[in-house]
């Protein structure tokens, strides 16, 4: 049995430490938390299920004491590790050294209840090293109840939040609706910014750019190179821009000119071939300082807008990098570096880049964020050899390495000298053949020292906008042309005229890089939380992609209505953030938390706490005027707008009544396509009468496509009508009686078969057509054999094996090889709608997703996400191999009793579990 019992949250890490310790350590993984408060009915103890508290499974009056269990997938892991912990002497907590990694570990010894003969230790360190290990070992510790306190307070608030604002939901819009801390600000962000896009009154205007050829430098007459040139002003009024304009379509500034069409095409005639004279040229140093380090939130933002990856999986590559010792720790608010860090940096620059590019001092980067949380070291690659990315080839998957590639970019370039050029600006002003004085502008920046930038080259245009940008101006002229050697005075030849026509862009919705940002200036979340809370919001159907571009539900409005009226401070971005720097109080030791939790939920100096606002005044709540989003209004004047009912959001304008696209933007349900929807929902094509039952057979456009119905009959509106969706090869403007009453005769028995004379049917469900006897189904290939299959074709096809994959019904188009991965990725057609698929991982398209407009980045960010969800391959064997090394270290003593209760408070009862949310 293992005297010296190491303890990990999961088995690769478990593996990686291992290599690092003797034959008297074994590792072993507690498969992440070991409890947590229960996440349903089933995991109450009988014994507190009669409790008035145990729905929330915290006893409020009681000093808010949680009630913590170990899920039923995690009781037999804690039995394994109870008994190897029984039988150690020392036991050695070596989960992460931020609040939750804390948590674990006062979690897991409260479970395992070592003897008092073992001494437990508080193992922690900031990358999985040889070295990091060995010093750890030398510096041991006991759990610092101080940041256990913090993440339980966190833990509890946002259980109390979640379990007490939610059925207030259920009971005002609709049952399975959910409320949290972060994510209904979160959702109440990105429904603001769709509210301003649907405020939005676009601005249309025109410019004209041409082409300009100066003289070369010198005086001679020989011509430069052409370079493009925008109109600025016309005899003195300033061309108005893209960005002249606000969100309501007005001017923002008196007496621009705005080009119409006309003006723009006349004016490009009139300028054609005349000459200009170069009337200014300026020239001003250009400067780029590195970014810092990485950390979390940055790494996340910067990760999505480089490699299109989402936060979640960010973290989850971040995560595998760092279990298998190749970069620190990735939840992190710090920018700065160790001194040693600093230095091995310094020497990888000058070895791969040249002293040119080594500052003459190391730079020192001391911006934290807003709230900043423990004091780790930024992101960085681990050791003193700082492996360059190609060290790394074959050891990694694809996405981890290019994860691992830009981690080692950009902490070479927060150590390398600035990028440094000049910019220079031109005007030529020339004449109209009507007399008008046309000026012309163009600038362009020339580089003369990449400095880090040969690092970390600037990001495309493509990867500005997925980082949520709107781009340029489109009439702008790049800054990047480079501009032929002119002199102020100089001629300059205009030609090639380009009118073009512009409207102004609403702004840009959040993507989660964008939103990741937002948060963490408003001080919303923590370095551990930001990808949850993408996730979150993302699930609970309050958001939804189009292409990387988050786009709330309108579902998510209704809620966000209803939080904003009734529950302000809630969804308050700044009472949001105040709650964060009272946890993070609570951590430093100047708050405590029971007083705290006590204050937010019973009230307290004349402020009403969360229980009374969640069950007084609710009356007041009318879910109708709530649950209602106006649109506008009909011809008749009346009101359009959008409800949330029982089966989801639907249009609604008087006695009329229509379901809503699932892939419909907010800001795209203008009045005009409302009265459209509303229109195909009330027409109903006739088909005829059932010649059997004399009732009438109709079929019209349904939320979830087109449909024919049989009955009720004519005034009799407690009739169940029966209903059967029309197949792919149908269509509902040339469906006929017989094609619907055939749909309507399903399910088709085929006969009975086997010694219980059960019957075989052909039946059309959920995902697709298929034959069913008893229990068992088998998938057709089409829909049409509903209706030929034979009995024994039927009995046949049942009697196959069960295949674990659903057959592919044919490639759409091929998109090209994956970035992440270099594996071919094609779109196809299947049993459940359109899917793509690179030969092992299959991941359907996103409800925005068009598959005629799927691009092979899109594509490659959904099969990212479908193996984040899906847990990818296992890296290796739990517990970790007992691997010889020399690290030894110091025993700190420390018993369980120490370790649990230095603060002087309770120990909880109960057993542990895995992390529950609240519904």
């Amino acid at each position: 049995m293992p005297k010296r019992l190491v303890i990990v949250e999961s088995p690769t890490k478990a593996a990686t430490i291992s290599r690092f310790l003797d034959d008297s350590y074994v590792v072993e993984s507690s498969y992440g938390h070991v409890r947590d408060l229960p996440s349903s009915s089933s995991e109450i103890p009988a014994t507190y299920k009669s409790e008035p508290w145990a729905r929330l499974g915290i006893d409020v009056n009681n000093d808010f004491k949680p009630l913590y269990v170990v899920p039923q997938s995690g009781k037999r892991r804690v039995s394994e590790l109870r008994k190897l912990a029984a039988a150690a002497d020392e036991l050695y907590l070596a989960t992460d050294e931020d609040r939750e990694g804390e948590a674990i570990s006062w979690h897991l010894l409260e479970v395992l209840s070592p003897p008092a003969r073992v001494q437990v230790h508080r193992m922690v360190f900031h990358e999985i090293t040889r070295e990091a290990i060995s010093e750890s070992l030398k510096n041991l510790r006991n759990i610092d109840r101080r940041l256990v306190d913090a993440q339980e307070a966190r833990r509890l608030l946002d259980r109390l939040y979640g379990f007490e604002v939610s059925p207030v939901l259920w009971r005002k819009v609709a049952s399975g609706l959910s409320a949290g801390r972060a994510q209904s600000v979160a959702t109440r962000m990105v429904v603001e910014r769709e509210r301003e896009r649907m405020a939005f009154v676009p601005a249309s205007y025109w410019s004209l750019l041409m082409t300009a050829e100066g003289q070369n430098g010198g005086g001679e007459d020989t011509p430069a190179a052409g370079f493009k040139v925008r109109l600025s002003s016309l005899d003195g009024a300033r061309v108005a821009r893209g960005k002249d304009f606000d969100a309501s379509g007005g001017s923002k500034s008196p007496g621009l000119l705005v080009l119409t069409e006309p003006e723009a095409l006349r004016l490009g005639e009139d300028l054609n071939g005349s000459a200009g004279e170069v009337s200014s040229v300026r020239e001003k140093p250009y400067k780029r300082t590195p970014p810092p380090p990485f950390i979390t939130s940055t790494l996340q933002q910067e990760a999505g807008r480089r490699l299109g990856l989402s936060s979640k999986m960010v973290m989850k590559l971040a995560q595998s990098l760092y279990e298998q010792g190749y970069i620190t720790y990735m939840r992190t608010d710090s920018t700065t570096l160790a001194a040693s860090a600093v230095e091995a940096v310094r020497k990888e620059v000058k070895r791969r880049f040249g002293e040119n590019y080594l500052p003459a001092k190391p730079r020192v980067h001391l911006r934290k964020a807003r709230n900043a949380q423990e004091a780790h070291e930024a992101i960085r690659p681990t050791g003193e050899s700082l492996r360059h990315p190609d060290e790394l080839r074959g050891r990694l998957q694809a996405p981890e390495a290019r994860l691992y590639d830009l981690i080692w970019r950009r902490t070479m370039a927060s150590q390398m000298t600035d990028a440094v050029g000049k910019t220079v600006s031109v005007e030529i002003t020339a004449q109209s053949s009507r007399g008008e004085e046309a000026v012309f502008f163009t600038s362009g920046t020339v580089i003369t020292h990449e400095g880090f930038r040969a690092a970390l080259p600037p990001e495309s245009k493509k990867a500005a906008k997925r980082g949520g940008d709107n781009g340029e101006d489109a009439e702008s002229v790049s800054e990047n042309q480079v501009l032929p050697a002119v002199t102020e005075g100089g001629s300059a030849r205009l030609s090639s005229p380009e009118a073009s026509g512009h409207e102004t862009k609403p702004p840009a919705r959040f993507t989660e890089a964008t939103l990741v940002r937002k948060l963490e200036e408003l001080g919303v979340g923590r370095p551990s939380t930001y990808a949850s809370i993408m996730g979150t919001i993302q699930d609970r159907g309050y958001v939804w992609k189009k292409g990387h571009a988050l786009v709330p539900a309108f579902t998510a409005f209704v809620v966000v209505a209803l939080l904003e009226n009734h529950f302000g401070d809630l969804v308050d971005y700044a009472f949001t953030a105040r709650m964060e720097d009272d946890l993070d109080e609570i951590a430093n030791g100047s708050t405590e938390s029971i007083p705290w939790l006590r204050s937010f939920y019973f009230g307290g100096s004349g402020e009403p706490g969360l229980k009374s606002l969640v069950s007084e005044r609710l009356d007041e709540i009318d879910p109708r005027a709530i649950g209602s989003v106006p649109i506008g209004v009909d011809a008749t004047g009346k009101p359009i707008e959008i409800r949330v009912g029982r089966y989801g959001p639907f249009l609604s304008c008087g006695d009329r009544k229509a379901d809503l696209p699932e892939a419909l933007p907010p800001d795209e349900l203008s009045v005009e396509r409302a009265l459209e929807l509303l229109e195909a929902s009330r027409a109903v094509r006739e088909l005829g009468d059932d010649p059997e039952s004399g009732l009438p057979v109709t079929a019209k456009e349904g939320r979830y496509g087109p449909f024919v119905q049989l009955g009720p009959a004519p005034g009799d509106e407690a009739g169940k009508p029966r209903y059967a969706s029309l197949f792919k090869s149908m269509k509902l403007e040339n469906v006929t009686l017989s094609e619907a009453l055939k749909l309507l005769s399903l399910p088709r028995t085929l006969g009975a078969a086997g010694d219980d004379g059960e019957a075989v049917t052909a039946q059309n469900g959920k995902y697709g057509p298929y034959v069913k006897k008893g229990k068992e189904t088998r998938s057709l290939n089409t829909e049409e054999q509903l209706f030929t299959i034979t009995l024994d074709e039927a009995l046949e096809l049942l009697s196959r094996p069960k295949s674990s994959r659903r057959a592919a019904r044919g490639h759409l188009r091929e998109l090209g090889p994956d970035p992440l991965t270099g594996k071919e990725i094609v779109l196809k057609d299947g049993r459940f709608g359109p899917y793509v698929s690179d030969g092992e991982v299959n991941a359907s398209l996103g409800k925005g997703d068009d598959p005629e407009k799927l691009s092979l980045q899109r594509a490659s960010a959904l099969l990212s996400e479908r193996r984040s969800s899906a847990g990818g391959k296992s890296r290796s064997r739990s517990g970790g191999a007992k691997t010889k090394s020399g690290a030894r270290g110091g025993m700190a003593s420390g018993s369980q009793a120490s370790a649990s209760q230095s603060s002087g408070k309770r120990r909880r009862s109960g057993a542990g579990g895995s992390s529950g949310r609240p519904r």
